[in-house]
C-alpha cells in the first residue's frame, strides 16, 4: 500500500476496460450559475426516499410542520428520515407517484407551504472534533444523507462497519454522464464547504491519503479545488473524459489501478468511495445542523428555454420545475430524470423532485432521436468491447431473454453496472440494459423469496426442536412422577396402578382373537358374550343380596340380646308356670266355643282328601303341620276323656302327626313370628283367667303338674329354637297387658263361671299344653307322664292374680296403644278358638292309628296361622320396648311377692300330687 501512495503522490494514472466516448452536452448548463427555484404551492414527500426501508410517520394530516422538522423516524439498519422542505401544514397522506422506472406510486406526504420558510430546530457542530465516531454517523443518519451519486445508498451504513479500515478516500466528482453538471457547477461554487466536508471524513475514517477525482472537462472545477484543497493529504486528480469513469469501480480503478472483487465492495480493499455532492450534504448536516431538504439539479435540454441548475427543494413536482425554467415542449415531449445514458423517462410530469434526482432532461427529437426497433443480435461483439465490467453482454442477453437467470448469474450477471454502454454501441439497437433490469430484478425477487423460505423454515425447525425439547421435559417430568410413584406403591407394599393398567392392557391386545361363530343364517353367535353377560349380572344381584342380608343379620343381632330377654320363657321357671296357666284358660275357652267350629272342622277334613298326597307334601309347611297333629291330638284325647266319639279324620290327623313330630321338629325350625305369637295369646288368656279362677284354686294345683311338666319339657327346646323379633315381643307384651286390664274390668262374672268350670278347665289347659310341648320338643306320643309340685302350681297362680290386679291400674299414656293391641289380640284370640272347637268336634269321630302320613295336616294348620297377623299391626318399636322394660320391672316385683305368698298357698293345696298320663 506504501508503496501504492507513493505511485499516487507521484500522478500515476491508470485505465479501465472498454468505456464509450459519446457527446457530453454540458456547456448548455455549465456556464451558468446555481439558482433557487423557488418554493412551489404544494410539495409531494415521498416517504421512501432510499435504498432501503421506510421509517415510520410522525406528523398527521393537520399537522403545523417547520422547515427541517423530521416527518419519519429513523432506526437502526438502513433507514433514514426525511423532513419538511418549508414550513407548512400537513394536507394529505397517501400514494402518489413517485421517480421510479416503474411508474407505480408510494406512500407519500402533501406539504402546503405557508410561505413563511421558518427553520425548525438547528444543531449545528463546528466543533465536529469534540465528537465521537458513533454521534457523527447518528447526526449523519438524522440529517438524512444518502448518497448522491444515483445509488441513494444511506451514508451512515456505508461508513458504519468497516469504514474504519479505509485507507484511501475518493471524492468523486468525474460526472461522465452527458449533460449533467449538477457536480461541476457545485465544485465550482462550493469548493470550500466541500473541502470542510472531506475534513468531516477524514476525522471520521482517519485515511492515509484522500483523492478527489475531476474530469478534464471541468477545467472551472479542478481550478476551485486546487485553490482550496491546502491539506498536504488532499489531491486533485484530474482524468481523461471517458464514460462511465464516474462508476465507483471504475474511478477506484482510474485512480489507484485496483479492482474491487467480485461480490465485493471498495471497502474490502480499504478504499472509500463518495460523490461529491454526498461531501457537502454530509458538511451541511454535521458543521451546519440542517438535514437534506434540497439539492441541485440540472434542467438541460434544447427544450427548455433557459437550461441551467437549481436548487431545488425535495418534494417539488416536476412540472412546476418545467413551468418555472420556461419548458417550451413539442409534441409528444419526452421528460428524461437523470442522464441519457442511465436516465428514464417519467409517466407524467407530476412526479416529485427525490433525493436522487440529479438532471430534468427535455431533449428534441432532432437532439435525442428515440431508439429504433430492436434487431436481431448479429453478435458482432461490440458490446463486449464497451463493457467497463468486462463483462460478455450478448450471452447475458441471451439468457436473460429466455429467462435462463440460472447461467446469467454464472456469467456475473449481477456485476453489472447498467451504464448503458453496450446498448449505446450496439447496431442491433438492442435495448440490452432493459433485458438486465428485468432478469436482476427477478433475481433478487427470487432471492427474496428464498430467503423468506429459509427463514420460515428455519422458525419452524426453531419450533419443532423446542417441541421436542418441551416433549422430552415432559416425558422426564412424568417418568420422574412415575418412578417417584413406583417407589411409593413398593414402600407401601402396594402396586403401581398404571403399571398394572398397562400390563392389562398388553395382555388384552397380546391375547388371541376368538373367532365368533356364524348361524346358520349367517349371523355371528354371540350366545357365549350374552350368557357371560348374564353371569355377571347375576353375580352382580348375588354381591348386593349378601350385602342387604349381612346389614339386615347386623341389625338383628343388635336387638336379638333385649328380645331374648323378654320372651325367652326357659331362663325363668316362674315364666313356664304362668304359659302353662295361659294354656289352660285357652282351652277352657275353646271347650265353650265347641259347637261354632263344628263347620270349620268339617271343611278343613274335607280339604285333605281332595289335594292329591304327593303336592301336599311339597306345598305344606312342615311347622303348621306339626301344629295342626298337636292340636289335633289334644283335642282326640280329650274327647276320649270325656267319653265322646273320634272322628276318623282326627285320629288320622292326630297319628300322622305322632309319626311326623319327631323329623319334622328334627329338620325344620319353629317360626319364631307364630312361636311369639302363640306366646302373647297364652299370656292374655291367662290373664283371664286368673281374675276367674279365684273358687277353682284347688283344681289350678292339681292341673299345674301335667301343665309344669310339659313347660319343664318345652323348655330346652324352646331356648334353642326361638329367636324372637324384638318388635313382636314387645307388641305380645303390650297385648297381654290390654287383655289383662279389659278382664279385670269382667272380674266378678267371670269368677263365678270360673267356678262352674273348674274341672273341664283344668283338662283342657293340660290338653293344650300337652300339644305345645308336643311341637316344640319333637319327642314321640309315649313320653311317661311327669310330677308336679303343688308348690309352683299355687306360685303360678298367686303370681297371675297379682299381675292381672297391677296391670289393672297402668298409665293412661299407654291406653290408646293398648286398645288397639287388644283389639287385635281378640282377633287373634277368637281365631284360635274358632280352631279349638273345630279340634273338639273332630274329636266326635272314631280315632284310627294307622292314618295316612304327615302330610294330611294342612288343613288343621289353617287355625294357627288365622293368628299370624296379629304379629304384623305396625307398632312404634321406641314405645314397644318401653312397655316392655315395664312389663319386665313388674314382673321381677311380682315375683318378690310371690315368695311371701307361697306359703299360704302351700297350705291351700291338696296333700297329693295328681299324675296325669298322656
Amino acid at each position: 500500500m506504501h508503496s501504492l501512495l507513493e505511485r499516487i503522490k507521484a500522478g500515476t494514472l491508470w485505465d479501465f476496460h472498454g468505456g464509450i466516448h459519446p457527446a457530453d452536452n454540458k456547456l448548455q448548463s455549465s456556464q451558468s450559475p446555481v439558482v433557487d427555484a423557488g418554493l412551489p404551492p404544494r410539495l409531494i414527500i415521498p416517504l421512501r426516499q432510499h435504498a432501503g426501508a421506510a421509517g415510520d410517520l410522525l406528523v398527521q394530516v393537520g399537522d403545523k410542520v417547520k422547515k427541517g422538522q423530521p416527518l419519519t423516524r429513523y432506526a437502526k439498519g438502513r433507514i433514514v428520515p426525511v423532513h419538511a422542505s418549508t414550513s407548512g401544514t400537513i394536507t394529505e397522506i397517501g400514494n402518489h407517484t413517485v421517480a421510479h422506472p416503474s411508474g407505480l406510486g408510494d406512500l407519500c406526504v402533501i406539504l402546503t407551504p405557508d410561505g413563511e420558510d421558518e427553520w425548525g430546530e438547528r444543531n449545528g457542530k463546528p466543533d465536529y472534533w469534540n465528537l465521537e465516531r458513533g454521534e457523527l454517523l447518528e447526526r449523519i443518519q438524522q440529517a438524512g444523507v444518502a448518497g448522491l451519486g444515483g445509488a441513494v445508498f444511506p451514508t451512515h451504513s456505508k461508513l458504519d462497519g468497516r469504514g474504519q479500515l479505509t485507507e484511501i478516500l475518493i471524492v468523486n466528482g468525474l460526472e461522465c454522464e452527458p449533460y449533467i453538471t449538477t457536480d461541476d457547477r457545485l465544485m465550482q461554487q462550493y469548493a470550500d464547504e466541500i473541502m470542510d466536508g472531506i475534513r468531516v471524513l477524514k476525522h471520521l475514517l482517519k485515511p492515509k491519503l484522500t483523492l478527489i477525482g475531476v474530469e478534464d472537462n471541468k477545467p472551472e472545477a479542478i481550478e476551485q479545488l486546487t485553490r482550496h484543497a491546502i491539506d498536504e493529504d488532499v489531491l486533485v486528480k484530474t482524468v481523461p473524459t471517458k464514460y462511465p469513469s464516474g462508476g465507483a469501480k471504475q474511478t477506484i480503478e482510474l485512480l489507484t489501478g485496483r479492482q474491487v472483487p467480485k461480490g465485493g465492495r471498495a471497502v474490502d480493499i480499504g478504499i472509500m468511495v463518495l460523490n461529491v455532492a454526498t461531501v457537502f450534504a454530509i458538511k451541511r448536516a454535521i458543521i451546519d445542523g440542517e438535514p437534506l431538504i434540497e439539492r441541485i439539479v440540472t434542467l438541460t435540454g434544447d427544450s427548455f428555454k433557459k437550461p441551467g441548475n437549481a436548487w431545488v427543494r425535495l418534494g417539488t413536482p416536476v412540472r412546476w420545475l418545467l413551468q418555472r425554467f420556461e419548458l417550451q415542449p413539442e409534441a409528444e415531449q419526452r421528460v428524461i430524470m437523470g442522464g441519457p445514458m442511465m436516465g428514464f423517462t417519467l409517466p407524467h410530469a407530476m412526479v416529485p423532485v427525490v433525493k436522487a434526482t440529479n438532471c430534468l432532461l427535455a431533449p428534441t427529437q432532432a437532439e435525442l432521436p428515440a431508439p429504433g426497433p430492436e434487431q436481431p443480435c448479429i453478435r458482432c461483439s461490440a458490446c463486449a468491447d464497451a463493457c467497463p465490467a468486462t463483462l460478455l453482454p450478448q450471452e447475458l442477453y441471451w439468457y436473460s431473454r429466455a429467462k435462463e437467470y440460472d447461467k446469467a448469474e454464472k456469467l456475473n450477471l449481477m456485476d453489472c453496472i447498467e451504464c448503458g454502454a453496450c446498448a449505446w454501441v450496439c447496431p442491433s439497437e438492442i435495448p440490452l440494459v432493459q433485458y438486465y433490469k428485468i432478469a436482476k430484478d427477478d433475481i433478487r425477487e427470487a432471492r427474496a423469496e428464498a430467503e423468506k423460505a429459509e427463514r420460515a423454515k428455519q422458525r419452524f425447525e426453531a419450533k419443532q426442536a423446542r417441541f421436542e425439547r418441551e416433549k422430552a421435559a415432559r416425558e422426564a417430568r412424568h417418568a420422574e412422577a412415575a418412578a417417584q410413584r413406583r417407589q411409593t406403591m413398593t414402600a407401601a407394599g402396594g402396586e403401581d396402578p398404571v403399571a398394572a393398567a398397562l400390563a392389562r392392557i398388553k395382555a388384552k391386545q397380546d391375547a388371541p382373537i376368538t373367532a365368533i361363530a356364524a348361524t346358520a343364517e349367517g349371523l355371528p353367535d354371540n350366545s357365549a358374550v350374552i350368557a357371560a353377560r348374564e353371569a355377571r349380572k347375576r353375580e352382580a344381584e348375588a354381591r348386593r343380596a349378601a350385602k342387604l342380608a349381612e346389614s339386615a343379620n347386623s341389625d338383628t343381632a343388635a336387638a336379638a340380646p333385649q328380645s331374648a330377654e323378654a320372651v325367652d320363657p326357659a331362663s325363668d321357671p316362674k315364666k313356664a308356670a304362668i304359659a302353662a296357666a295361659l294354656a289352660r284358660a285357652k282351652a277352657k275357652k275353646a271347650a265353650q266355643a265347641g259347637d261354632s267350629a263344628e263347620p270349620v272342622t268339617a271343611e278343613a277334613v274335607a280339604a285333605p282328601a281332595v289335594v292329591d298326597a304327593a303336592q301336599q307334601k311339597a306345598e305344606v309347611d312342615p311347622k303348621k303341620a306339626a301344629i295342626a297333629a298337636a292340636i289335633a291330638r289334644a283335642k282326640a284325647k280329650k274327647a276320649e276323656a270325656n267319653g265322646e266319639p273320634v272322628s276318623t279324620a282326627n285320629s288320622a290327623v292326630a297319628d300322622a302327626g305322632s309319626q311326623g313330630d319327631a323329623p319334622s321338629a328334627a329338620s325344620e325350625a319353629v317360626d319364631p313370628k307364630k312361636a311369639a305369637i302363640a306366646a302373647a295369646i297364652a299370656r292374655a288368656k291367662a290373664k283371664k283367667a286368673a281374675q276367674q279362677s279365684d273358687s277353682a284354686e284347688g283344681d289350678l294345683t292339681a292341673t299345674a303338674g301335667t301343665s309344669e311338666s310339659a313347660a319343664t319339657q318345652n323348655d330346652a327346646p324352646s331356648a334353642a329354637s326361638e329367636a324372637v323379633d324384638p318388635k313382636k315381643a314387645a307388641i305380645a307384651a303390650a297385648i297381654a297387658r290390654a287383655k289383662a286390664k279389659k278382664l279385670a274390668q269382667q272380674g266378678e262374672s267371670a269368677g263365678a263361671e270360673g267356678a262352674q268350670s273348674e274341672p273341664t278347665a283344668s283338662e283342657e289347659t293340660r290338653d293344650v299344653a300337652v300339644a305345645k310341648s308336643e311341637v316344640t320338643t319333637s319327642h314321640s306320643d309315649t313320653a311317661a307322664s311327669e310330677a308336679v309340685a303343688p308348690k309352683k302350681a299355687a306360685i303360678a297362680a298367686a303370681i297371675a292374680r297379682a299381675k292381672a290386679k297391677k296391670l289393672a291400674q297402668q298409665s293412661a299414656s299407654t291406653s290408646a296403644e293398648v286398645e288397639n293391641a287388644g283389639a287385635e289380640v281378640e282377633s287373634a284370640g277368637t281365631q284360635v278358638e274358632s280352631a279349638g272347637a273345630e279340634g273338639e268336634r273332630a274329636l266326635a269321630e272314631p280315632m284310627q292309628t294307622d292314618a295316612a302320613s304327615s302330610e294330611q295336616p294342612l288343613a288343621v294348620a289353617e287355625a294357627p296361622e288365622a293368628s299370624a297377623p296379629a304379629a304384623d299391626a305396625p307398632v312404634d318399636p321406641k314405645k314397644a320396648a318401653i312397655a316392655a322394660a315395664v312389663a319386665r320391672a313388674k314382673a321381677k316385683k311380682l315375683a318378690a311377692e310371690a315368695a311371701r305368698a307361697a306359703e299360704t298357698a302351700a297350705e291351700d293345696a291338696p296333700s297329693a300330687d295328681r299324675t296325669t298320663t298322656r
